[in-house]
């Protein structure tokens, strides 16, 4: 009887493809992820067929016009569609970790699959990191220096407070419109532990500012037909938050073991689901709040969050996860490394200019500033 044994080339490929699928799906932000310009991270993986080191996105507004009705006349009454396009610039990702005790190990399988859970950690840790600095971005400049990228500089005071003008209607900072300014520092300092925590009240607000922003913010959809927003808070602010919605949960949810206010997990209000993702930096003159001050009023710790909608973020892979082996050391040292070249950037545009290069706005994001005390 003749058998077929697997080709030794194609089972590193399958290694490779399963390595890819688990470490996006283990990602915090893996369920809003899709192909879609109604998805909240648009993924792209156009590069992975031919060579470029940037992949182009088409940002879509909604029509906003009335239409007509009847027997009207339609010829010479069509809306332009409010269109833009933006770019996103791919690099080259790599790590390695050498395995030992290789009388247990004999082949170069056996070597990925002892390497692999390491490796997954490592590479969910980093695109998670490169999301939630993708959101915290200036204009395509990294927010806070270090978070893991290796950046030595952040955003200026300057370019904090252009963002502040052109994105008067994608900010808010605490629960009031009344507390913008142009000046960044003015307001996070006009942020208290009293009247600005994060609230039920906070989000409903800001879904209002995301729908009421020119061009509106659209809601991502779901395969069902609903519409929601997402917003990614910071786990201070999650607290604050969820005490916010006690009240409500014991009074309008089911009751029982499966309230919200027994076990963890994603709290929902108003249309937006609220994730908690501890791993966002508060806001102080150090980036990950080991040193220094708080920023808000009397010097409290503020923090991120946000409210996302369609094409917040934009992630582009132009070659997928691979794995390589390598042997040193006369045969001692047994390696594996994986590899792929990607880039996750925050979608902006120009919105007093047709090209999409000056006052620049984000596009699916409104950034949600909040009293971020710690635990008394």
């Amino acid at each position: 009887m003749t058998t077929t044994s697997a080709q030794t080339g194609l089972t590193p490929q399958l290694w490779d493809d399963k390595f890819f699928s688990s470490y996006v799906r283990a990602n915090q932000f893996a369920r809003y992820m899709g192909t879609s310009e109604y998805d909240m991270i648009q993924v792209k993986q156009d590069l992975t067929k031919k060579r470029g080191d940037s992949v182009t996105y088409a940002l879509v507004n909604d029509l906003t016009g009335d239409g007509k009705t009847g027997s009207t006349t339609l010829k010479g009454y069509e809306e332009a569609l409010m269109t833009r396009s933006f770019k996103v610039s791919v690099e080259l990702l790599r790590h390695a970790v050498t395995v030992h005790e290789w009388d247990e190990q004999k082949s170069a399988i056996d070597l990925r699959e002892a390497a692999k859970p390491q490796l997954r950690s490592w590479a969910t840790k980093k695109l998670r990191k490169d999301i939630i600095n993708a959101l915290m971005s200036i204009n395509g400049v990294r927010y806070v220096t270090g978070n893991g990228n290796g950046s030595t500089t952040g955003t200026s005071t300057a370019q904090k407070n252009e963002w502040c003008v052109d994105n008067v209607d994608r900010v808010l900072f605490g629960n009031a419109v009344g507390n913008y300014s142009a000046t960044w520092a003015t307001g996070l300092g006009a942020i208290d532990n009293t009247d600005d925590k994060l609230t039920y009240n906070t989000i409903s607000l800001a879904k209002r500012i995301a729908k009421q922003a020119s061009p509106a913010i659209r809601p991502i959809e779901l395969q069902n037909g609903e519409e929601w927003f997402v917003m990614f808070a910071h786990s201070r602010c999650f607290r604050d938050l969820k005490a916010s919605l006690a009240t409500i949960h014991a009074d309008a949810m089911v009751r029982g073991a499966s309230n919200p206010l027994f076990h963890d997990g994603d709290l929902q209000y108003d249309g937006v689901i609220i994730r908690e993702i501890p791993e966002i930096p508060l806001e102080s003159t150090a980036w990950d709040g080991t040193a220094g001050t708080g920023l808000g009023a009397g010097a409290i710790q503020v923090a991120h969050n946000f409210l996302c909608g369609a094409q917040a973020l934009a992630l582009a892979w132009a070659q997928r996860t691979t794995s390589r082996t390598d042997i040193d050391d006369y045969g001692a040292q047994h390696g594996v490394a994986i590899q792929e070249i990607r880039g996750v950037r925050k979608m902006i545009f120009g919105k007093n200019s047709t090209t999409d290069t000056s006052d620049l706005v984000d596009h699916g994001v409104v950034t949600v500033m909040s009293a971020a005390v710690a635990d008394a």
